[in-house]
């Protein structure tokens, strides 16, 4: 496989890779937090802080698993996730490893990386791009 194939064919395809498996994990806090489920007892009472982390994550992780308004949603995640890392992890320890905010750092990061390169071309924005222009 030459380099031009990598970039031009599988790059896009692991970037809709990419922005899929993080948002999935980044649904799992939502559906934890709002509904219960997987129940990990940490369900915070209704409109805390941690519960409107939880709206968040349930919908931003929604619009990005199916890559739909991919950008603002993107935008969206990294911010809380940036808010998260500095509100609830940092003050305990100076070290990522140490203070768990590592997966926000990532997320935080990856949803940033997604806001510039778009959803990639498995996405529901990709397929509404597709149809806009067949229409011109």
């Amino acid at each position: 496989m030459n380099t031009d194939t990598l970039e031009t064919t599988w790059a896009p395809r692991i970037l809709s890779v990419l922005r899929i498996m993080t948002a999935l994990l980044f649904l799992a806090h939502g559906t934890d937090k709002i509904l219960g489920f997987p129940d990990t007892g940490r369900t915070p009472d209704a409109f805390t802080l941690g519960w409107t982390a939880g709206v968040i994550e349930l919908f931003t992780g929604a619009l990005l698993t199916l890559g739909l308004f991919t950008r603002p949603a993107a935008f969206l995640a990294s911010g809380l996730a940036a808010a998260a890392y500095f509100i609830g992890h940092a003050p305990a320890n100076f070290f990522p490893v140490i203070n768990q905010g590592d997966a926000a750092i990532l997320y935080c990061f990856v949803f940033f990386y997604i806001v510039f390169a778009g959803p990639g071309p498995w996405s529901l924005d990709a397929l509404r791009n597709t149809r806009a222009r067949s229409n011109v």
